[in-house]
């Protein structure tokens, strides 16, 4: 079994910065790509960036230049850091892993972004 814990979300102000966090525990064995997701009400949940264990990198366009992917593979554990946050950007995020070709998906945390 394998759990995700997210944190990091929250409410900010158009152009401010978060640092969302990812844990995974029990049979993680060698995660191999982690990333992160996002969902708004109504819509469906759309990917915004992934790291392979080697460290290449993904994003969906909209947050390029903006967002910053990174892991840690002796704790297992992704990170987002999202930069020059926009409105458009509030959503649940969530993470996901992939451990022996199968996904596991977080809670998911809010972001809310004001202008």
């Amino acid at each position: 079994q394998v759990q995700l814990v997210e944190s990091g979300g929250g409410l900010v102000q158009a152009g401010d910065s978060l640092r969302l966090s990812c844990a995974a525990s029990g049979r993680t064995g060698s995660s191999d790509a982690m990333g992160w997701f996002r969902q708004t009400p109504g819509k469906e949940r759309e990917f915004v960036a992934q790291i392979s264990w080697s460290g290449s990198t993904s994003y969906t366009d909209s947050v390029k230049g903006r967002f910053t992917i990174s892991r840690d593979n002796a704790k297992n554990t992704v990170d987002l850091q999202m930069n020059s946050l926009k409105p458009e950007d509030t959503a649940v995020y969530y993470c996901r892993v992939r451990i022996a070709n199968i996904y596991y998906w977080g809670q998911g945390t809010q972001v809310t972004v004001s202008s």
